[in-house]
């Protein structure tokens, strides 16, 4: 029986509103900003400091320096916490709060490389939602974000999380056999919170098949 959602999207498809309604519908909680809290609660940075790492790389010239630091006679000086936390420390914590999670269940989590962290476990159905350039800008728009400013953002955050997911997990976004489901969500949100809630009923009901195995 699946107690995890993992719901991975590109930028402005809608896949946060859709997880929301997702994980309110089936009583669960939703692993999205609060899994931003915990992150940031157990680095002892605020939550602007996680947010400036997420789902992102640090520049090479930063890990150049990091890296040289670490080599150097300094590297016995200690650090305050803001300038320690960086994606490596990131990732080391997300994989920890994943784990969580999954012994918790009865989770929707919203990016941040869950469906990858989770991909062995039977009980998660990874979902991946894409939409229409146009599609993507209208919605942006709808949550007030200027034309311009949407049309940047569609451009380059998924930029962003390829070269993250390449990084950390040296796999390409999407990876396409390791989603249960991958939707357009032109289609509009009613409809596709029904066909993930019907694909997870459907896949139940064959439990041999509720895995996708040997993905990566």
């Amino acid at each position: 029986m699946f107690r995890i959602v993992t719901i991975e999207r590109e930028f402005g498809s809608g896949g946060t509103a859709i997880a929301c309604e997702l994980a309110r519908r089936l009583g669960w909680k939703l692993w999205d900003q609060e899994l931003t809290c915990e992150i940031a609660k157990r680095a002892q940075v605020t939550e602007s400091a996680v947010a400036l790492c997420d789902e992102r790389v640090d520049s090479r010239l930063y890990r150049l320096a990091k890296a040289f630091w670490r080599g150097s006679y300094e590297r016995g000086m200690p650090l305050n916490a803001a300038h320690a936390f960086d994606t490596d420390r990131m990732m080391a914590l997300v994989e920890e709060i994943m784990r969580m999670i999954a012994e918790e269940g009865n989770a929707v989590i919203v990016g941040r490389g869950g469906p990858f962290f989770l991909r062995q476990r039977e009980d998660t159905y990874r979902v991946f939602t894409y939409a229409p350039h146009d599609e993507k800008i209208r919605r942006l728009v709808e949550l007030g974000k200027r034309r311009e400013e949407a049309e940047d953002l569609v451009e380059n955050v998924d930029k962003e999380r390829m070269a993250y997911i390449k990084h950390y997990f040296n796999a390409d976004w999407p990876t396409r056999s390791l989603y249960h489901l991958m939707i357009n969500t032109a289609i509009g949100d009613e409809n596709v919170i029904a066909m993930i809630l019907n694909g997870m009923k459907e896949l139940e009901s064959r439990p041999t098949e509720t895995a996708l195995r040997g993905v990566l």
